[in-house]
């Protein structure tokens, strides 16, 4: 038995790439994290820029709480071992009637990781339902190696490069990821995934948290970082992240800005 997980359902997500749904939020905890996210998209005119949506455990305290929730890292723990790291932080918003979508893909073909040691925490922030866009997957296809994939930087396309998936998916297979605010899932790095746009009467806010273990580590990257959010550093291989003190505070803006550079800066590499 793990720490939140069994090892049942620790046995499914190796085997079949994904685990839901996981209690990591009572319904306050995810309406006070969305409340305080619209506080700050308030002040920006409606929606935060969009830098500020990558990494942005290192510039809110509300993003910074979930990084380190205990019931978020216990289930990730059961997956990846007890010293973590976040690597990473994404919010991905879709607004009501809206036509953004996400393109089938897989996360590791980008971010030059040496290993598949890599799992998401995907934590709902509203009801993310079948027709509000909720994320899809494609049982088992974390065991292929990674496909081709083409850029298409398409406008309504959330991706950073709007990569999709250049072979055939077997999208009858997929399966949706319904999740009440509060509740998560567990993804592998290489599953393939995506969704569909919102035609919800609501926002569908969903909040992307990898982590991998210490032993992990950048490959194509000058330099790269993580924050420890539970357990040793082992093996040193990057920045390790400081917390913010304060909201949007202008010196951790600027540190923000220095170490999304250096992400882009391996995201964005010719492939």
């Amino acid at each position: 038995m793990g720490k939140l997980l069994s090892e049942a359902q620790v046995a499914f997500y190796r085997a079949q790439g994904y685990f839901f749904p996981i209690d990591a939020l009572g319904p306050e905890e995810a309406a006070r994290a969305r409340s305080a996210l619209e506080a700050h998209e308030a002040r920006f005119g409606g929606e935060l820029p969009k830098a500020l949506r990558h990494k942005p455990h290192l510039t809110m305290r509300w993003a910074d709480e979930l990084v380190h929730h205990p019931r978020i890292l216990d289930a990730v723990e059961d997956v990846i071992g007890p010293n973590i790291l976040c690597w990473e932080s994404v919010i991905f918003a879709k607004g009501p009637k809206t036509r953004d979508y996400i393109s089938w893909h897989q996360d590791i073909t980008y971010w030059g990781l040496g290993s598949d040691e890599v799992v998401t925490a995907w934590v709902a922030l509203s009801p993310s339902t079948v027709e509000s866009g909720c994320m899809r997957v494609v049982p088992g296809t974390h065991t292929r190696e990674v496909v081709p994939h083409r850029d298409t930087f398409a406008k309504e396309n959330l991706l950073s490069r709007g990569q999709e998936i250049a072979v055939e998916v077997g999208e009858e297979q997929a399966v949706d990821i319904v999740l009440r605010p509060g509740r998560m899932s567990l993804h592998h790095v290489k599953i393939f995934h995506g969704s569909f746009e919102n035609r919800s009467d609501d926002r569908r806010i969903g909040f992307a948290i990898r982590y991998i273990p210490p032993h992990v580590r950048q490959v194509v990257g000058a330099a790269d970082s993580a924050m420890l959010v539970r357990g040793r550093d082992t093996h040193g291989y990057f920045e390790l992240e400081r917390r913010p003190r304060a909201d949007l505070d202008p010196d951790q803006l600027a540190y923000h800005e220095r170490l999304r550079a250096q992400r882009m800066a391996i995201l964005m590499r010719p492939i």
